[in-house]
């Protein structure tokens, strides 16, 4: 990392702006880059954009965009202490809330405020066991000694308030803690970008910068597309690393590059038209990359995507079946057995039934053959996971 790109990530990261009030963050990308693009435009919620036009009038309109805010609070009632009541602005774990430093915003100026700390003992449940706190737990205080002061100072609900954190380097110069890292390192990823990019041509016409309002529900995104309209439009954000040794089914690891996402059903490029054959329902695939979990829900991230290596049709070895208690009924039995009599050959198969967790060995005339259809054809009646072909050593 050189000064620059440091330097550009402690201005960005020590700005303060939650969803609604990115203000200061946008103020400073104008500035940043307005020298870098040949217009820049702003949509109504706020997002703002510098283009590179490409000569051609028809050349393709890609998109690349971070986002500016981060989470914050917002004030919901001013209680008689002057101590406010708070509602979350985007996802908080309430654990890091507590005893932190933050900055009121109101109409007569900002104001420093931390957040309370409620002592353990008062914490106990019913069974006497310290709890979480949560967000009404906690208030928030500027030091205002009742509810008339801190009305007199400008404070009212509806004002945001957000974390005050200085970034810095550790010891070995190779990692940030800081704020708001998500997102405001995908604005100066953007920014290095167009830096980078500032005296080459590119092939299409490049839209790069900003939304707002992404931490409470994308809604900065939908206004920014439909303004500038771009063919294919990329999301410039972070992830969370899960490269713990103890942890299990890493979502992302650190330096080893980005993480790509695609999601858009009705985006038919020129990867997915290449591998459209293999994915196909039935089909098995190879997928080298990461995997990534998000809300409970697992996906992955392919690096590259093959057909699995065919089994030759004269390997042997033997076929190792399950009928689970979803499957096993008399429609997919008969079914099954029609497979055995296409795909006839001298693999012997050994079928586990579960309702009565026995083994069957199958007679001789309905041994399979070892090919790469028969999992495919097996896979609707049965299951992926209950279909085995164990060659012979």
């Amino acid at each position: 990392m050189n000064d620059k790109t440091w330097a550009r990530i402690k201005k960005y990261t020590e700005h303060q702006g939650t969803s609604g009030q990115e203000h200061l963050v946008r103020q400073a990308l104008r500035q940043d880059m307005q020298p870098l693009v040949d217009e820049i435009h702003q949509d109504g919620l706020g997002g703002i954009f510098g283009v590179k036009n490409n000569k051609q009038i028809d050349a393709p309109r890609v998109m690349f965009a971070a986002h500016m805010d981060e989470v914050g609070f917002i004030v919901t009632d001013i209680l008689p202490t002057g101590t406010f009541k708070v509602a979350t602005i985007g996802g908080w774990n309430p654990v890091v809330i507590s005893s932190q430093r933050f900055t009121l915003f109101t109409s007569k100026g900002t104001y420093p405020v931390v957040s309370s700390s409620v002592s353990p003992h008062l914490l106990r449940g019913t069974g006497h066991a310290p709890q979480l706190p949560t967000i009404d737990d906690i208030l928030f205080d500027g030091g205002f000694v009742d509810y008339d002061e801190a009305w007199a100072y400008g404070v009212r609900p509806g004002d945001f308030i957000v974390p005050e954190v200085k970034t810095i380097l550790t010891a070995n110069k190779k990692r940030v803690i800081s704020k708001a890292w998500d997102n405001r390192f995908g604005v100066v990823t953007i920014l290095e970008a167009l830096e980078a990019l500032v005296n080459e041509p590119t092939p299409n016409t490049l839209i790069m910068g900003a939304n707002v309002q992404e931490e409470v529900g994308l809604r900065g995104a939908h206004g920014a597309v439909n303004l500038l309209k771009p063919d294919i439009f990329f999301a410039v954000d972070s992830s969370a690393a899960d490269d713990n040794a103890e942890s299990q089914g890493h979502q992302g690891v650190l330096d080893q590059g980005t993480l790509l996402r695609v999601f858009d059903p009705t985006i038919f490029h020129q990867l997915f038209v290449k591998i459209s054959d293999m994915l196909k329902t039935g089909n098995m695939i190879q997928i080298t990359g990461q995997s990534d979990s998000y809300n409970g829900k697992m996906s992955v991230i392919a690096r590259q995507i093959t057909a699995p290596p065919q089994i030759p049709t004269a390997e042997s070895g033997t076929w190792f079946l399950r009928f689970d208690e979803e499957h096993d009924n008399e429609a997919n039995r008969h079914a099954v057995i029609e497979i055995f009599k296409k795909h006839h050959g001298d693999n012997p198969i050994i079928i586990h039934w579960q309702k009565s967790d026995q083994n069957q060995q199958i007679d001789a005339k309905f041994w399979m053959n070892s090919e790469t259809a028969i999992i495919r054809e097996l896979a609707p009646l049965l299951g992926y996971d209950n279909i085995v072909f164990r060659r012979s050593r």
